[in-house]
C-alpha cells in the first residue's frame, strides 16, 4: 500500500478512535459488552501486481527513454483501449512495449524515404497489409484495438514471453527487439492503469 494511502487510513482510524474516547460511554451503568476493535484492511487501489505485469521476468538488457507529454498520452491511450477491449494489464504491457519498439510511442505519419513501406501510427501498421486506413491506423485507440485483436488470436499469448507474443502479431524483421522495452512498459502500466 502506498505511503499516502496508509497515512490517510491510519489518520481516519485514529480520529474515529479518539472521537470515541472523547465522547465516552453514553450510560455509565450499561453492562453491554463492547465489541472488540479489529482493524479493517484498507481496499488496495494501488498499482497492478508486478508478477502479472512481468510474469517471466525481463528478457535481456532493458532500454529506457524519457517520454514527453504526447508519448505519455499515447501510453495512456493504449491502456484505455486495453481496458475497453476487456483485457488484463499484461496485454497493455505487451502493447506499450511493442509501440516503444515500433515508434517510441509516437503516432507516426508518413515518413517519406525513412518510412518502412507504408507503416504508420503507434505500431507501424500498414494499410496495404489490412490493418486499416491511414486515418484509422493513426488513431491511437483504433490502432491499439487492432493490435489487441491480433494478440487475442495468438493462442496462449498470456503465457508467452513478451517478445514472442509481440512478434507473432507484428511479424517484425527484428523479433527480439521488443523484449528491451518490457520494464518501461510495465512501469507505465503500473503508473497509469488506475489513473
Amino acid at each position: 500500500m502506498n505511503t499516502m494511502l496508509r497515512k490517510s487510513v491510519l489518520g481516519i482510524a485514529g480520529l474515529a478512535f479518539a472521537g470515541g474516547l472523547a465522547a465516552g460511554p453514553l450510560n455509565h451503568h450499561d453492562t453491554t459488552p463492547v465489541p472488540s476493535m479489529t482493524p479493517v484492511a484498507a481496499v488496495q487501489a494501488d498499482k497492478p501486481d508486478t508478477a502479472k505485469l512481468i510474469p517471466h521476468g525481463v528478457q535481456g538488457s532493458q532500454s529506457h527513454i524519457d517520454l514527453n507529454d504526447e508519448q505519455t498520452a499515447n501510453a495512456k491511450a493504449i491502456i484505455a483501449a486495453t481496458k475497453k477491449a476487456g483485457l488484463p494489464e499484461r496485454a497493455a504491457v505487451i502493447s506499450i512495449a511493442t509501440s516503444l519498439q515500433e515508434s517510441k510511442l509516437e503516432n507516426l505519419g508518413h515518413l517519406g524515404d525513412r518510412n518502412d513501406h507504408d507503416s504508420l501510427g503507434l505500431f507501424q501498421q500498414r494499410p496495404s497489409s489490412g490493418w486499416g486506413t491511414p486515418e484509422q491506423i493513426t488513431d491511437p485507440e483504433y490502432s491499439t484495438l487492432a493490435f489487441l485483436k491480433g494478440l487475442k488470436q495468438v493462442d496462449g499469448w498470456q503465457d508467452m514471453p513478451l517478445t514472442q507474443a509481440a512478434q507473432t502479431v507484428q511479424v517484425s524483421a527484428y523479433p527480439d527487439a521488443y523484449a528491451q522495452w518490457e520494464q518501461q512498459a510495465a512501469d507505465l502500466v503500473a503508473q497509469h492503469w488506475t489513473s
